[in-house]
């Protein structure tokens, strides 16, 4: 059986998914994909160690703080989306790749293909996958949207002039 657990973030709520032991969900509410590796049956346990844990991070996090942990966590889906998971957590905090560069750095041939796996990631923010912009900086899509993208980048501060944020309406 999966858990849950949920808090409130500046930017919305979150909710957290566990095995009981590992995080293996953490989506901003509403958003793509949201909640898609819980079982079916699942229930709320705020308590257990690993959301207790994960509140600190997120407390850190949302106070503008690199967090110096990571939760353990559990990747659930292919093994080519995990090896793109995996890469994502190298990215440090406050810097960006781009889908090219992270695509070359897999050897992959394919920035779509990695594109894809970036956009399934189910553990928002702690798997960065916000840290990860179209050429030329461009902020290209999000699961939790747009605005939340670059709000976390503002926040650490790896926004700069050569990043291109698309006017509302604007295809991105």
């Amino acid at each position: 059986m999966d858990y849950t657990a949920h808090y409130d973030s500046p930017l919305g709520g979150i909710t957290l998914g566990s095995d009981g032991k590992a995080l293996i969900g953490l989506w901003f509410d509403g958003q793509k994909y949201f909640t898609d590796v819980l079982d079916k049956e699942h229930r709320e346990e705020p308590s257990l160690p690993i959301f207790v844990e994960t509140f600190r991070w997120l407390d850190e996090y949302f106070e503008g703080r690199g967090p110096q942990f990571t939760p353990p966590i559990v990747l659930r889906d292919s093994d080519f989306r995990q090896a793109v998971w995996r890469r994502l957590l190298e990215i440090p905090y406050g810097q960006t790749v781009t889908y090219g560069q992270l695509a070359h750095s897999l050897g992959c041939k394919s920035a779509q293909a990695v594109g894809g796996a970036v956009g399934h990631n189910p553990l928002t923010l702690i798997v960065p996958c916000h840290r990860v912009v179209g050429t030329g900086g461009s902020l290209t899509g999000y699961a939790g949207g747009i605005d939340k993208k670059i709000l976390l980048l503002q926040m650490e501060r790896s926004l700069s002039q050569d990043l291109f944020i698309p006017e509302k309406g604007e295809a991105h």
